[in-house]
């Protein structure tokens, strides 16, 4: 059902949720793995140009965003499913423009990512990437959760 497959990584343990996920899915159906990187150049301000060091960390952001693919591809690999990888590059944008962008474009599918299942003051602090790419998807969309913290759980019970 779900041949093609794109999933963002990013490298956390809510991402990384995500991606064994993709994968049992992916195994079930038979499908290929696109796994995205995005490197959000966001809080970088190239108006007056890179200024010292700016453009070694965009370079240090890339090598990062490689190196979380390369691992994330390794994963995918060793239980044999069929996989690729982008690293994409966004400045002044929300990763979930990328990420959309890179599923209309691969024409995945599904998309299986982590979410944070932030809520309140946090999300409309942090924003949510997830719920960006469940509006704006052109294709279903699989967001599996990290689990609550037992602080959290017993908050939750209390209330």
């Amino acid at each position: 059902m779900y041949k093609k497959i794109l999933v963002p990584v990013d490298g956390s343990e809510t991402s990384t949720r995500g991606l064994s996920e993709a994968i049992s899915v992916a195994q079930g159906d038979g499908g290929k793995l696109c796994l995205v990187h995005v490197v959000n150049e966001l809080v970088l301000d190239y108006s007056y140009g890179a200024g010292p060091g700016g453009s070694s960390l965009v370079d240090s952001l890339r090598e990062i965003g490689n190196a979380i693919l390369r691992q994330a591809e390794e994963t995918v690999r060793k239980v044999g499913v069929p996989v690729e990888s982008v690293l994409l590059e966004c400045v002044g944008g929300p990763a979930a423009d990328s990420i959309v962008a890179q599923a209309k474009e691969w024409h995945a599918d599904l998309i299986v990512m982590g979410t944070h299942g932030r809520r309140g003051l946090r999300r409309f602090a942090m924003g949510s990437d997830a719920e960006a790419v469940v509006r704006e998807s052109p294709v279903p969309v699989l967001l599996v959760r990290q689990p609550a913290a037992k602080s959290d759980s017993r908050k939750a019970a209390l209330a």
